[in-house]
């Protein structure tokens, strides 16, 4: 039985694994800095006041958490076993020798960052630099990628060439033999890329900021 208690502990928990406090997960979320708060958890007349599945969902999308990753937390999972992920500065990820020809990380050179817990083994962590992403991406700011997950039209993600080149972009559209790319920022132009000259392309998760 799905108790009172167990919601609330999990979402302590989710907070304290992205190392935040109850309001900071709140704010990530976008929601009211107050709404996880201890004191919205009782009614003045001291009933029970339960978190709404879209305050959870929004909490569960801003970390990057999966839905059994937040059941697990309910159950007693350690908060402390946080995930950790390569990250990589984004500026050094057309280098070679960070990714093998799939997209996954590889060979040395990564350091690690904690990250909630994320379906896919193989995610990693690029960190922005300079304000060519603007206004999505900012200088400082954690890009979580996924390069297992599906990518649909809309989702943003990071695609590399054949020849290095390395871009975060929106995916527009995708046909057999090309790949239309929508900039993030607009004093940058959109991008067509032949299919064949597209080495790999993954999904963007989650940012930090």
């Amino acid at each position: 039985m799905l108790t009172h208690a167990q919601i609330w502990s999990a979402i302590d928990r989710l907070a304290e694994r992205a190392g935040l406090s109850a309001s900071g997960l709140a704010r990530r979320a976008g929601l009211d800095p107050t709404t996880f708060n201890k004191s919205k958890r009782m009614t003045s007349e001291g009933r029970a006041r339960w978190p709404s599945t879209e305050s959870i969902a929004k909490a569960l999308t801003a970390t990057g958490t999966p839905v059994e990753a937040f059941v697990a937390l309910m159950n007693g999972g350690n908060s402390d076993a946080a995930k950790t992920v390569p990250l990589l500065g984004f500026a050094q990820a057309g280098s070679g020798g960070y990714f093998d020809d799939a997209g996954f990380p590889a060979g040395e050179g990564w350091d690690q960052i904690a990250f909630p817990e994320v379906a896919d083994t193989h995610a990693y962590a690029l960190k922005i630099s300079g304000q060519s992403m603007l206004p999505a991406y900012r200088d400082g700011d954690v890009i979580l990628v996924s390069p297992s997950a599906a990518i649909r039209r809309g989702d943003r993600v990071v695609v590399k060439t054949r020849d290095g080149e390395v871009m975060a972009k929106e995916l527009k559209r995708r046909t057999p033999s090309a790949i239309e790319l929508r900039s993030l920022n607009v004093e940058h132009e959109d991008r067509t890329l032949m299919a064949e000259d597209v080495l790999w392309m993954a999904r963007i998760l989650w940012v930090s900021q």
